[in-house]
């Protein structure tokens, strides 16, 4: 008991340590000039016209994008997840594509596509591509490209509740009305808190995005704040810059907190029997399909298409390589480093909320999805807030900067994996071995870890995911010489050419897919040979 209660504290300790503390610090650093309290960088923040327009429009765009992500996303789900769709899995797969690369990839693309010195431009004439760039610079573009980055949240958490409805309801249901009627009154109420989380954090994500908007020059909060300390260095203004950030995101936190935490907590498994009700779409069937498909092609398959044709020849990707082949190693490793440490405190950190074992798990719960929901740009001045001092200069001039920024912002995701796989596996199993004189660290060993081995494997693929393409952290805090992939084509996009930048574009979606193609073969594998 002793070493549990002992690891755990260890690992909320870290958690605040890395993420709380530098936000905190980050704030009192603004307020303090020569050790001196002063509001000098905040003068004028929140009544300037230039302020206000920051924040009305972040405050459009994410609500646009949210809008329309939880349209078009929850329909998605229940297609995928509810009925005969053909090709459902592969369509969600597909979906999926956007999530797992830095959004202004897909800004690229579209810009190579509708820019004036684009493909269309060399089609239809530059007419044509003076109206569609006019266009794609602007809200317009920003919404376009975040709603495809945004929607597979919705979509995927729609799924995945799904799975937590008991059939039974939706059979007793079923036996006086036809399945709208089913969907409009049971099984889109049961998971209506669950598609609202999602929003919310559809929401917040795109309030704190700054490379979509910055690439198609549309000003928003977080924006500013990253040219304010990255053009300007001006670190009090960025701060000041930030702080909204952060109001907004606590703000919208604690509303989630009191409406819904308590029913979207956790995902438990039905408690109905295994399987749920299939929603045979008859004649749309085929309607369906076309109208799916066609939605998936404009919002994932052209884009990609789009990088391929620009960068189609070899020797493009060879002086990709040459230029960048550093950043895709650093990139590769730093990810996997970032994922492994991930998955283990993330795996700590839900095990902790999901059995409830300390009197502040809720906190720590609130913790992780806080400084998730918090803009790359204001964790990144946290972090330079805290650690960029001669007594920690040995952690801020190296990678560990990187890395702790990773586990700051993504552990959430691999704590919540945990808590849903945690649900599957019955209490009693660890409660017997405990009985018999099990330690803790001998029933985490021998029973919890290997029947959670599949969450752990999801996690530290979502984590690898998420670390390989940061930009907002990475670029903050990076020491000289150690940039990224993301990082170092954000910055060539300024006078690198439009085919060097595609081909290391390209090469960026690939080392994202690889892990989860080979995740992919391995279960397929390991199934067909179980079966057998």
């Amino acid at each position: 008991m002793r070493v549990k209660r002992a690891v755990l504290i260890f690992t909320v300790f870290l958690l605040v340590i890395i993420g709380l503390l530098p936000v905190a610090a980050m704030l009192i650093k603004s307020v303090m000039v020569n050790g001196h309290l002063s509001l000098s960088s905040y003068s004028g923040l929140f009544f300037s016209s230039h302020s206000r327009n920051l924040m009305g429009h972040s405050l459009v765009l994410s609500l646009w994008v949210t809008l329309l992500t939880t349209i078009i996303g929850l329909p998605l789900g229940i297609l995928f997840a509810k009925t005969n769709l053909p090709f459902r899995r592969v369509f969600a797969v597909l979906f999926t594509i956007p999530l797992l690369i830095p959004p202004y990839i897909n800004a690229i693309s579209w810009f190579d596509l509708l820019g004036r010195g684009g493909i269309m431009a060399r089609l239809l004439g530059q007419a044509w591509a003076k109206t569609t760039s006019s266009w794609l610079f602007g809200l317009p573009g920003c919404v376009l490209v975040l709603f495809s980055v945004f929607m597979p949240i919705v979509m995927l958490l729609t799924m995945t509740y799904l799975k937590t409805i008991d059939p039974r309801l939706e059979e007793a249901g079923r036996l006086v009305s036809r399945w709208p009627k089913v969907l409009r009154e049971i099984t889109v109420p049961l998971i209506l808190p669950s598609v609202l989380l999602a929003a919310v954090l559809v929401f917040l994500l795109t309030f704190g995005e700054f490379g979509v908007p910055n690439f198609l020059r549309y000003d928003v909060y977080a924006v500013e704040s990253f040219i304010q300390f990255s053009a300007s260095y001006n670190f009090g203004a960025a701060t000041a810059a930030a702080v909204p950030l952060a109001v907004v995101t606590l703000l919208v936190l604690l509303a989630e907190r009191v409406f819904l935490r308590e029913r979207t907590y956790q995902i438990r498994p039905s408690p109905g029997r295994s399987g749920w009700l299939v929603i045979k779409l008859g004649s749309l069937r085929k309607w369906l399909f076309v109208l799916v498909a066609a939605v998936c092609f404009v919002t994932v398959i052209v884009p990609i298409l789009v990088l391929v044709i620009r960068s189609a020849h070899i020797s493009t990707y060879r002086a990709a390589l040459e230029k960048a082949g550093d950043s895709i190693l650093r990139s590769l490793s730093y990810a996997a480093i970032g994922a492994s440490l991930l998955t283990l405190v993330g795996f700590l950190s839900g095990y902790l909320i999901y059995n409830r074992l300390l009197p502040f798990w809720r906190s720590v719960d609130s913790l992780t999805l806080f400084l998730f929901a918090l803009p790359g740009t204001v964790i990144g001045i946290g972090l330079i807030s805290f650690w960029n001092r001669p007594l920690t200069n040995f952690i801020y001039a190296t990678p560990a900067i990187i890395i702790i920024g990773y586990i700051a912002k993504y552990t959430v995701l691999t704590s919540r994996i945990t808590v849903s796989q945690l649900a599957q596996i019955p209490a009693s199993m660890e409660e017997a071995a405990q009985m018999v004189g099990a330690g803790w660290l001998r029933r985490m060993r021998v029973i919890i870890i290997p029947l959670a081995r599949r969450g752990l494997l999801a996690g530290w693929l979502v984590g690898y995911i998420f670390s390989l393409r940061d930009t907002e952290i990475t670029m903050m805090v990076y020491p000289p010489g150690h940039d990224t992939l993301p990082v170092r084509i954000f910055t060539l996009m300024a006078n690198g050419s439009p085919q060097l930048i595609a081909a290391l574009c390209v090469i960026l979606i690939s080392v994202s897919l690889l892990p989860i193609g080979i995740f992919w073969m391995i279960y397929k594998f390991t199934v067909r040979t179980g079966m057998e």
